[in-house]
């Protein structure tokens, strides 16, 4: 019976955990945040620690809310 009250928050997790988990791969893949830093002139500066993590956090919002719209449950998939 415990399982069931906690049911709900478990969800919740879960979802926020494939979130993470899709946000990492999209970001890692990518480079999704991260100022351009190869050779040659780009003509922008690097971006700062801040405003890495402010462009990761975004990313993750986004895949928070793809996950919230998706019809069924994200977190059987992974079985």
């Amino acid at each position: 019976m415990a399982e069931e009250k906690t049911s709900g928050a478990g969800e919740a997790k879960g979802r926020d955990e494939v979130a993470l988990e899709l946000m990492k791969f999209v970001a890692v893949t990518t480079g999704y945040g991260k100022g351009s830093g190869g050779a040659g002139f780009t003509g922008k500066a690097m971006r700062t620690p801040e405003e890495h993590a402010e462009s990761l956090l975004e990313l993750f919002q986004r895949c928070r809310a793809i996950l919230a719209s998706a019809p069924g449950d994200a977190s059987r998939g992974a079985a």
